[in-house]
């Protein structure tokens, strides 16, 4: 029969019949029985149902095994997948892990991938993946004991950067019956992202220069100028070139965690002390505003591991916040705590200001977020601030968070580990994520 020739479909049927022979037994009961009533056919009735619905709605196709669906979905990922058993037998290997490895299906399949193939150069690839030890460059993203496993491994001529996630397929009994690993080949993705900090980086670079001349311009000007019409003018231009400067410093700055190269200067200092300084930084801003600035200090006497000038910029994010999104006559209280039971010192600021809608608190340490009402006071932030704050702190080894209410206030605190060997031995490049993360 030919494809396109239509079918004569008995089953659409079934229900006239199944309706006429109901109507039929009517008629019966009314001749013979003298009732409109099916009683006493019910019997009949009864069979007639169930042979209707058994027959109507039965499945008219097998449902796909699930085999046949697994493989399905892995043919067509858009990412490399292999599967592969405990003793590293090849059992499947899709089109994008062809394209990825330069390697066709058949070559792979049911062969056992061991170490020893590095020699071979048309695996090598595929051997320093499956083993990432081997790889020219390995970094870790999960813990060593969790699972899915995921890393990134770089490779040289050409280049080549690939996201690998990989976990395991296990029985109702929690034995391995195979592994799955996935591979994101990200080589293009990280060159877009390059170039953009790149070019972020250059454009900054000359921005800064002419800005600082017309800083330092304005700056003279005040100093020259005495009529209060042209003061009026100059401070605003000094405070336009103030914030540009800023902004120009903060995209550097940004540019420079994010390429893992900010570079950082450890030294063992009091924590106390350090705090000082940055606060008495801040002291002019706070009187000019009415602000109170309270610093409760510890009885005890905290030595940390810090680089001054870099965490201290951290620091003096968090106090700015504090004091120029306060309330009127409000208060900045800064203390520090020994955390219970762990090897950390808590930091904490709590202003009395304006707060943040609860809503907006999980992307508040990311880039260029600004929260809705924060925007409406002051417009002209760059939203990069706490960005940097978390970084820094993240490279001492510690942690931040925040804690707000709308016009009660907000609580920003970190913490700075007591154990100098709890500090990351280097910087580390961040990571922007693509697709599975």
């Amino acid at each position: 029969m030919k494809k396109n020739q239509k079918t004569f479909n008995f089953s659409s049927l079934f229900p006239v019949f199944f309706l006429g022979l109901v109507a039929i037994l009517i008629v019966i009961n009314i001749l013979f029985f003298n009732s409109f009533w099916l009683y006493p056919n019910l019997f009949i009735l009864i069979l007639l149902v169930i042979l209707f619905f058994s027959y109507h709605f039965k499945p008219t196709k097998e449902p796909k095994e699930p085999n046949q669906m697994f493989e399905t979905i892995i043919k067509d990922f858009p990412d490399g997948i292999i599967v592969y058993d405990p003793d590293f037998y090849v059992k499947n290997f899709n089109p994008a892990a062809e394209k990825i490895f330069q390697l066709k299906a058949e070559e792979v399949l049911a062969k056992k991938l061991e170490p020893d193939l590095l020699k071979n150069e048309r695996f090598r690839l595929l051997i320093q993946t499956i083993f990432p030890s081997l790889a020219p460059s390995l970094k870790q993203i999960s813990e060593t004991n969790a699972w899915p496993q995921i890393a990134i491994l770089n490779f040289e001529n050409p280049p080549l950067e690939l996201k690998t996630f990989l976990n395991r397929i296990v029985d109702k009994n929690g034995q391995v019956l195979n592994f799955i690993k996935i591979v994101h080949n990200q080589t293009r993705e990280k060159a877009i992202l390059r170039s953009k900090n790149e070019f972020v980086s250059v454009a900054a670079h000359q921005l800064r220069t002419p800005l600082t001349a017309i800083h330092w311009t304005f700056e003279n000007l005040n100093n020259t100028f005495e009529k209060p019409e042209a003061k009026e003018f100059i401070n605003e231009g000094l405070n336009a070139s103030q914030r540009a400067l800023k902004i120009v410093n903060d995209l550097l700055n940004v540019s420079q965690i994010e390429e893992g190269r900010f570079g950082y200067q450890f030294e063992e200092v009091d924590l106390v002390n350090f705090i000082e300084i940055v606060l008495k930084e801040a002291l002019p801003l706070a009187k000019s505003l009415g602000i109170e600035m309270i610093f409760e200090k510890s009885n005890s006497r905290f030595k940390v591991k810090i680089d001054q000038q870099k965490l201290g910029m951290a620091l003096a994010n968090i106090i700015d916040n504090a004091i120029k999104y306060n309330s009127e006559n409000g208060r900045v209280i800064l203390s520090i705590q020994k955390m219970e039971n762990q090897p950390f010192v808590k930091i904490t600021v709590k202003d009395t200001g304006i707060g943040i809608d609860p809503k907006e608190l999980k992307n508040i340490f990311q880039k260029f977020f600004r929260g809705s009402n924060i925007s409406q006071v002051n417009p002209n932030g760059s939203g990069l601030g706490l960005y940097i704050s978390k970084n820094i702190i993240e490279r001492h080894g510690g942690q931040i968070g925040i804690e707000s209410a709308l016009n009660r206030g907000t609580t920003v605190y970190f913490t700075l580990p007591l154990d100098f060997s709890l500090i990351p031995t280097r910087e580390t490049i961040q990571e922007e994520e693509y697709g599975w993360s």
